[in-house]
């Protein structure tokens, strides 16, 4: 080896059904941190509820 540990990429992990996903990725080295420390990962959550416009109701 050279000296330097390369961490393995790690795959995308989607969780759940629809209406409550949650999906994980790792981040990519941009760099600022040297080869072989942790990097970090985004979750994304998928919105439970869903918004519908208002509507006036109607007049008697």
């Amino acid at each position: 080896m050279s000296g330097q540990m390369q961490r393995p990429k790690v795959p995308t992990g989607v969780v759940g059904k629809e209406g409550f996903r949650v999906t994980t990725t790792q981040k990519t080295v941009d760099g600022k941190v040297p080869a072989g420390f942790h990097v970090g990962y985004t979750t994304e959550w998928d919105s439970v509820q869903t918004e519908v416009p208002y509507q006036t109701p109607k007049k008697p």
